[in-house]
């Protein structure tokens, strides 16, 4: 036996005495780095979203019709700690998935080129759905890509593996979809498009918000992505009478609660209390801690408020199990799961 195997199956060993694994050489020896290639971002040629210039636009009509639903808004939701007039103005809806509102990329000493090569080969290695092969990255609408491995690689296609594993690892999502998903604050519509192309028998993606300027890019994203009568965009406004109709078994809240004031956060429990939605997966953002507590921006503790209303939590982790992957790789934070107390 060769002294460089011996040696990586004892470093094995002891690291699955800790919890851990070695990623395996077959996958190294597959996606092995070459050393001339270059880590610079890229910014694909956009190619057929020939439209989205015309579409994408602060005076279209459908936007315009989008703002004044919105501002029927139940007060709760209309002071924003984040997401004001002034912030979503500023942003640049055409490209959303490069450094947008949606996509903070800049200034972020965790999103740099090699934070996507470690998060890139832990997705790899731990990738138990086989989603980097089901997942593609064209670069459409201004995203930030590295070529790792051989692919294109982003912070929505990696971002989306780890989330959807988490998923599958607690609630079987991809043998035992729920009837209806809800995500709140569903963004550009990343997470939607990510999960239906995963989970083909997925019955129903909700897409919620109270940004209408989300709404309306959300619809647009997902409908240039062929998923047409598979999701539907849910304005806050009709939150109550979609869930009687299409009540979820899981509902979701990727980076946004975070960025709510505490009022907001309890309108949203409210309704999955009134709905009794089973399940619950928030991802924080990382707020100075990495996301191992649930306060938002402004350090108030939201994991009462989740209590109060019936969620008792049922599992939290780290999105990279790896100590040194988490300090190291892509935007770490953590992943929590919920679920609502029978009786409750």
């Amino acid at each position: 036996m060769k002294l460089t195997s011996l040696v990586r199956k004892l470093t094995d060993r002891i690291a699955r005495r800790f919890g851990y694994r070695l990623i395996p050489q077959s996958v190294l020896d597959l996606y092995r780095i070459d050393s001339e290639v270059s880590f610079e971002p890229k910014r694909l040629e956009m190619g057929p979203v020939a439209d989205a210039a015309a579409y994408l636009r602060r005076d279209n009509p459908r936007l315009l019709e989008l703002r004044t639903l919105y501002a029927g808004l139940d007060p709760a939701l209309k002071t924003p700690l984040l997401w004001t007039e002034e912030f979503v103005s500023q942003t640049d809806i055409l490209n959303f998935r490069g450094h947008s509102a949606w996509v903070w990329q800049r200034g972020n000493p965790s999103l740099n080129e090699l934070a996507y090569l470690v998060a890139a080969y832990y997705a790899l290695a731990y990738d138990r759905l086989g989603l980097m092969g089901k997942f593609s990255e064209d670069g459409a609408f201004g995203a930030i890509a590295y070529d790792i491995a051989g692919r294109w690689v982003s912070r929505d296609l990696l971002d989306s593996i780890l989330e959807i594993d988490f998923l599958d690892r607690h609630l079987k999502i991809a043998t035992r979809p729920p009837h209806s998903i809800l995500d709140i604050g569903a963004g550009y519509g990343r997470l939607a498009h990510r999960m239906l192309t995963a989970i083909p028998s997925l019955g129903s993606y909700l897409c919620a918000d109270a940004i209408p300027e989300s709404s309306f890019v959300c619809e647009y994203y997902l409908r240039f992505r062929g998923l047409e009568g598979r999701f539907k965009v849910v304005p806050a406004t009709e939150i109550d009478a979609t869930l009687e109709q299409s009540p979820p078994g899981l509902a979701m809240n990727i980076h946004s609660l975070s960025e709510c004031s505490l009022n907001a956060a309890q309108w949203w429990l409210g309704r999955l209390a009134a709905h009794e939605v089973k399940h619950f997966m928030i991802v924080p953002n990382a707020c100075g801690h990495d996301g191992e507590f649930l306060r938002n921006i402004e350090d108030e503790d939201m994991q009462p408020l989740i209590e109060q209303s019936g969620y008792r939590l049922v599992a939290k982790e780290p999105k990279y199990s790896d100590p040194r992957v988490q300090r190291f790789a892509l935007n770490p934070t953590w992943f929590w799961l919920f679920e609502r107390s029978a009786g409750a």
